[in-house]
């Protein structure tokens, strides 16, 4: 067959290769490879597998019909490789040529048809020659414009630059190629734009880390100037590396359009966005509580603490102290209510005897050093009389603690009294402001207890936490402690505990923003699948509060604000009129003097940097060029789609949203896609701190055990953890990982989203996905050697019509599946996309039509027969690749370049062949029921043949008890024989005598429905007593899998169990009991047997 460049484009398409036809192939090579190929013929075994317990791919069988021994099949492919390398030698000593300038990368070279499926060798070079002939680009009309079939944008969701890739960014990936691989194919214009996030704080605080692990050195010891040089090596490195690993996963990006989050182009976005906001008074300066990260030594936004629930008393880890510390307890004390300042100092020293209290409780006792008020109910009888006095703090002399009445307050929790820390409570700062308490910081930036802690100044807070309860004790003023269910927040960066702290910072008024965020969503400009996902989004963005952008970081965009230091005056750094801000100083200058005419001033850059969520909001239309107009812009914004796990829908895609509308008028995207986290194998989310990260290109290049452990030495994780996640590998992967490819593991991972629960990583599902891919390869190169050296498929599908009724079904299951693949990718349903996609191939084509082809195919056959056998399979097969090709790019490509092309067909590569579409031709209902009936027959066949052991031909009667099933079964038993599998021998079909109901004489029975029973002549082929002793032994066997499973769902930890797991142990009860029902007809059989005899 011609194998030239290119291959064919969809249904009623042409294609073919404008570069023209490749070098000839060497005469000797051809030879031998054809003839290796006619011998490898394949045997049909049952569906989905290739024989007894074998699930790996098709069984490779000789000339004689036996399995060949792996020695021959080595021998044969050493034969044509060398014969290959011998050739690839003398073409080069033919064509020597001086090098010619540089040109786009010429196409990967194919291998023979007999070679094995490597993933590794098909997937070299296939990536960077996609690249080189400019397919990742966007095809705009002559005149600049999306092309008329429409146009389709994805923005990566940008990768933090503080390590490699995950598995959750390998779904991503795998979930946006699909989308956008098939919208190329379907003629759009589109344009995927790859990038990274500079992760501001994640970035610092890893490499931070890393400096002090290794050099014993804090940010402070270097500087900011050779820390930020650290950072943009440690970016180099890892951008390199993220690079290299979104390549090797397929992802068809247009990497002449890569964005970073803090390069030219979007560090003018960040400026003119904060700018403008600040001019317009949405953005502004207030000294407000914060997340403050003691160990790092900024503020964190909301996603970067994790809230740890405790039911009661538990010690925790806490990082720079040796002691594990308490937590989930109440500790009840007492305040002394002040008689007279002259004489309250002296009443200490005989513990405040006489003197009136008043007891209150909390969870943090070290923050009582900051304490301005003690708050009752109004209504509280029992403390009524208190209100407007003043509490004696035991260790602070002068400090006023006032004694107030809030309505807040619950009056019969506890002891009805709460103590109001307003510096460093989310509750208390709102009374304070209510009641215009002092607010007082007792913390330093590194979680000592500062100048306003009195006599514990200079004190770590939780060692002070000791300490305060100690005091107390000795000045008769604890009262107990006991248990407290409580939410414990941790740094997701360090593992410290976040402190609520008052800080001045650049804040953002979030509310009319977020309206309109949300109307664009209920209106529908705006679509969020799954749809629980946006009920969610819409929750949230009614209870939205305002954003703190301000981070005392090193890294990233610093913000554009300016301190203006009047000389003579001592500015007020916490509130907005002592600021202006601008794109460049100058523009601060210049709005400076404006401000404060006449006077002479200084200005002095704030030192902290920008959230960065807030450069990511901006992302969409940033890395479109803005806020320069460019043509992407003006075509191609807004973007189609924003794919990214449920969890940063708020922190992530609101803000998007919110900062769209507001800096283009504009949604950023018409769709918003939430995929499901995935978990590790024992349903704990993958994490570098837990050490169950796995990458993705460890997957598709295989690693070993060993390789996995030293991966875990190249982060920060303590040596304990090492161990932890070394136990954790051993489980998961005893042996490694074998060598899956790309298309494996994307395909695996598309299959996996449902859009519903997370998703458990199982190593073993991409394993299986990878012979899945060998079945694919093994079948085309099988197709391929039946076709012919000079086949020629034609024009059009349509311009042959198919003869037998097994090619009118498969063409009919194609046209289903295009048409289901089609609608499933556009309405994400990507379970559903691979399932057809699965099936079609697997069981359609492989186990099916390319088993019935045989028959067709044989030398007797007519012409015609095999002309149009020939026909079929080509269509199925190509129009299969290009329907497979979303997902398992790599594979598919490599298989259809082996492919002949139609006649007139120009297209070069299969990643811009048309995307097959359905067509009301190929739809045959009426014959595809037909062979379904055929297909339940073989399927009884090979049942009943199994089920009695058969290892001979044995003879077959099918029974028909409708005219219909008759005339269809009489007429395709060559098909039945094809089917029934290598021990299926004579084939007689008959009509069911009317009102009989007896099995013929010698025969065990199958039966398939109420038309139709198979029946085997077993009489003098097997011993009826042995029969039934191994019947019994494989009921007691299905009996005790039933009991068991029946046990475990009656058992006292079943309504705990995941559903996963509920799942599968219904499966198991259900397996068991159809076995047991099948196993005691087989009995009922046997007795009846021996009652003939």
């Amino acid at each position: 067959m011609a194998l030239n460049a290119a291959s064919h484009n969809p249904t009623a398409s042409p294609t073919g290769s404008p570069s023209g036809p490749p070098p000839p192939v060497d005469d000797c090579l051809n030879s031998a490879v054809q003839d290796v190929a006619k011998k490898d013929a394949t045997g049909q075994n049952e569906g989905g597998k290739d024989k007894v317990g074998n699930n790996d791919g098709q069984t490779v069988v000789g000339e004689s019909g036996k399995e060949k021994t792996a020695k021959e099949i080595e021998k044969e492919r050493k034969k044509a490789e060398k014969l290959a390398k011998f050739n690839e030698k003398k073409a080069k000593q033919q064509s020597a040529a001086p090098a010619a300038a540089a040109k786009p990368k010429e196409k990967p070279k194919k291998t023979s048809n007999v070679d094995a499926y490597e993933p590794q060798k098909i997937e070299a070079d296939r990536y960077e020659w996609w690249e080189s002939r400019g397919y990742f680009k966007p095809q705009f009309t002559k005149d600049g414009k999306i092309k008329p079939e429409g146009k389709f944008v994805i923005p990566i969701p940008p990768p933090n630059v503080t390590g490699s890739l995950h598995m959750g960014h390998a779904l991503t990936n795998s979930l946006q190629d699909t989308m956008i691989r098939h919208a190329r194919m379907r003629g759009k214009t589109t344009l995927y734009v790859p990038g990274t996030d500079h992760a501001g704080i994640a970035t610092q605080a890893v490499v931070e880390k890393k400096l002090y692990k290794e050099e014993k050195k804090t940010r402070h010891d270097l500087g900011r100037e050779e820390l930020l040089k650290l950072i943009w090596k440690w970016k180099d490195k890892y951008h390199a590396n993220i690079t290299s690993q979104l390549k090797r996963m397929g992802g068809s990006m247009d990497w002449s359009r890569e964005a970073f989050t803090m390069d030219d182009t979007r560090a003018a976005a960040v400026k003119k966005t904060f700018v403008q906001l600040f001019d317009e008074g949405i953005i502004y300066r207030d000294n407000r509580l914060v997340n403050w990260s003691s160990a790092l030594s900024t503020t964190l936004s909301n996603l970067e603490v994790d809230n740890q629930e405790l039911t009661g008393r538990k010690k925790l880890k806490v990082p720079n102290y040796d002691k594990l510390i308490d937590f989930g307890l109440l500790t009840y004390f007492k305040y002394p209510i002040s008689k007279d300042p002259a004489t309250d100092k002296a009443a200490k020293d005989n513990n405040y005897q006489g003197y009136q209290f008043i007891e209150v409780a909390t969870t943090r006792p070290e923050t009582m050093l900051g304490d301005t008020a003690v708050a009752v109910h109004p209504t509280d009888e029992r403390h009524k009389d208190l209100v407007g006095k003043l509490a004696i703090h035991p260790f602070i002399p002068g400090r006023k603690v006032l004694i107030i009445a809030d309505e807040e307050v619950e009056k019969d929790f506890g002891t009805g009294a709460v103590k109001i820390t307003p510096a460093h409570d989310a509750n208390d700062f709102a009374k304070g402001k209510r009641h215009k308490l002092e607010f007082i910081n007792i913390f330093t930036d590194d979680g000592l207890i500062n100048e306003n802690g009195g006599p514990f100044a200079g004190h770590k807070r939780f060692d002070v936490r000791y300490g305060v309860i100690e005091g107390l004790t000795k000045l008769n003023l604890y009262v107990k402690q006991e248990d407290n269910p409580m939410t414990i927040p941790i740094c997701s960066r360090s593992g410290d505990v976040v402190e609520p702290v008052l800080k001045p910072q650049w804040w953002m008024r979030m509310k009319e923003l977020g309206q309109a965020a949300e109307d664009a969503v209920t209106s529908g400009q705006i679509k969020i699948r799954p749809e629980s996902e946006s009920r969610r989004f819409n929750q949230w963005m009614q209870g939205i509060t305002d954003w703190c952008l301000s981070r005392q970081l090193w890294w990233g965009h610093r913000c554009p604000a300016y301190l203006v230091q009047v000389e003579g005056e001592t500015p007020d750094d916490s509130v907005g009129d002592s600021w202006v801000c601008g794109e460049t100083e100058q523009e601060a200058q210049e709005k400076a003097a404006a401000k404060f005419p006449g006077k002479k001033f200084t200005l002095r850059q704030d030192e902290d940097v920008l959230d960065t969520w807030f450069s990511s909001g901006l992302w969409p239309f940033s890395i479109l060029g803005w806020p320069g107009e460019t043509q992407e812009m003006r075509e191609l914004y807004p973007t189609s789609i924003l794919e990214t796990g449920w969890d940063i829908l708020f922190f992530w895609v609101a803000r998007m949203v919110m900062l769209g509308l507001k800096m283009t008028g504009k949604v950023p995207f018409t769709e918003v896609y939430c995929h499901s986290l995935v978990r590790d194998s024992e349903g704990r989310k993958m994490s570098k701190s837990l050490g169950n990260v796995v990458d993705p290109v460890d997957i598709i290049r295989g690693i070993t055990l060993q390789g996995l452990n030293d991966t875990l030495l190249q982060g920060n994780l303590p040596e304990a953890e090492i161990e932890k996640a070394k136990s954790y590998q051993k489980k998961a992967f005893p042996k490694g990982i074998e060598e899956c490819g790309a298309d494996a593991l994307r395909f695996t991972l598309v299959n996996y989203t449902t859009g519903g629960g997370d998703i458990a990583f199982d190593i073993r599902e991409i394993e299986a996905k990878r012979r899945f891919c060998n079945k694919i390869y093994q079948a085309t190169n099988f197709v391929l050697g039946k076709l012919g050296d000079d086949f020629q498929p034609a024009a059009s599908p349509l311009d042959s019509k198919p003869l037998s009724l097994a090619e009118k079904w498969i063409l009919h299951r194609f046209n289903e599946a295009a048409r289901d693949v089609n609608a499933a990718i556009e309405n994400r349903d990507f379970s559903i996309s691979a399932g057809t996609l699965y099936q079609y191939w697997l069981t359609q084509l492989c186990d099916t039509f390319i088993e019935n082809s045989k028959f067709l195919l044989q030398d007797d056959a007519d012409t015609k027969t095999q002309e149009s056998a020939k026909q079929t399979l080509y269509t199925a097969l190509e129009g299969g690749l290009r329907l497979m090709h979303p997902l398992m790019p790599f594979l598919t490509e490599h298989l259809w370049q082996k492919l002949p092309r139609r006649q007139g067909d120009n297209t070069e590569a299969l990643i811009i062949a048309q995307y097959p579409l359905y067509q009301d031709q190929l739809s045959a209902p009426a014959e595809a029921e037909q062979y379904e009936l055929i297909m339940d027959v073989a399927k009884g066949i090979r049942s009943v043949l199994s089920q009695y052991e058969f290892k001979e031909p044995g003879d077959l009667i099918i029974e028909t008890k409708s005219t219909k099933a008759n005339k269809n079964l009489s007429s395709e038993t060559t098909s039945l024989k094809s089917l029934g599998g290598k021990y299926c021998n004579s084939i007689s079909v008959q009509a069911s005598q009317t009102g009989s109901t007896s099995i013929p004489p010698g025969c065990a029975v199958e039966s398939i429905n109420a038309d139709v029973a198979v029946y085997l002549k077993v009489a003098g082929r097997i011993n009826i007593d042995t029969e039934v002793e191994k019947i019994n032994k494989k009921l007691e066997g299905a009996d005790a899998r039933k009991k068991k499973s029946q046990a475990i769902m009656a058992g006292p930890g079943w309504n705990k169990a995941s559903n996963d797991t509920q799942e599968k142990e219904k499966e198991k009860l259900q397996d068991a009991e159809g076995e047991l029902m099948r196993l005691e007809a087989a009995l009922k059989d046997m007795e009846r047997l021996k009652l003939e005899g």
